[in-house]
């Protein structure tokens, strides 16, 4: 049996760091969970202490955020060149076909910047999937979109009680209407639950599973493209590229979906956040 040629490390294997091919009777190299552990850049990873790769994307995506906008509103112009238009249109979309459609505009205006920065700052983490050398989607770690949630989740519970009070505001997260007669014990509990401890896990989680999932996909593809080359197995390595590439279209769909749907989202929670209970 021909063993294929990987690091040391698990946690390192790619799939062109191994010789292993169909017919040189070695299994298939599949991905796994190591394909979203990285070594440090700087530190121990056994003192919790230290610098990866998903955490040096996220960072230069904050930088590129801001030099963009920085860059594109510095100096603004009556008659926008094409950085300041693609900015422009970038901030619009997210007002108004966001929070202005979600919260109307006289309620969801102080939330823009907040929202803008949101979506574009889940964009970047999840389109590093698909840059050449990076390729890794930053949100395909759970601790990314969860940090994310709970900073939705304390403007949302801020505005809520701020709003409405402490009473009011309990009735605003337990949905509690009077009409609903000997139910409305049952609803508020339900209600209760749903809203403080479910939304925001899976606010969190919708963001993380999509992105792990689409990455892991592109890995199986891409990694059987290189398995598959070998003998009569060319031409099916040919379909799986197709499917790389097919898949790497999706993935940019997707990743823009994601972002807005978090937002979405997040709009929809201070939406509630702002309704008067009955």
């Amino acid at each position: 049996m021909k063993e294929p040629a990987v690091s040391a490390d698990p946690t390192q294997v790619l799939a062109f760091e191994t010789d292993c091919h169909i017919f040189d009777g070695c299994g298939f190299p599949g991905p796994g969970l190591h394909s979203f552990l990285f070594e440090p850049l700087w530190g121990d990873a056994d003192s919790n202490l230290y610098f990866n790769k998903p955490m040096l994307l996220a960072l230069l995506g904050t930088v590129i955020i801001l030099g963009f906008f920085w860059a594109a509103f510095s100096k603004p112009k009556v008659v926008p060149g094409k950085l300041q238009m693609v900015a422009e249109a970038g901030y619009d979309f997210v007002r108004r076909g966001i929070v202005y459609e979600t919260l109307g505009k006289k309620e969801g205006e102080k939330y823009v910047p907040l929202m803008v920065s949101l979506f574009f700052f889940v964009w970047i983490l999840n389109v590093w999937s698909i840059i050449p050398i990076a390729q890794f989607p930053v949100t395909s770690i759970i601790a990314f979109p969860m940090v994310l949630a709970v900073l939705v989740y304390i403007v949302w519970m801020s505005v809520t009680f701020k709003r409405h009070g402490f009473v009011g505001g309990l009735k605003n997260l337990t949905g509690y209407d009077k009409t609903l007669g000997g139910v409305l014990p049952l609803i508020m509990v339900i209600e209760f639950f749903s809203n403080v401890l479910v939304r925001p896990f899976t606010h969190a989680v919708r963001l993380f599973a999509n992105m792990f999932a689409g990455h892991t996909l592109l890995l199986l593809f891409t990694i059987a493209s290189w398995y598959l080359l070998n003998g009569i197995g060319i031409a099916y390595a040919g379909v799986s590229f197709v499917m790389v590439i097919v898949m790497t279209a999706f993935e940019l769909f997707i990743q823009a979906v994601q972002a807005y749907v978090f937002v979405l989202l997040a709009c929809s929670f201070i939406q509630g956040a702002l309704a008067e209970h009955h």
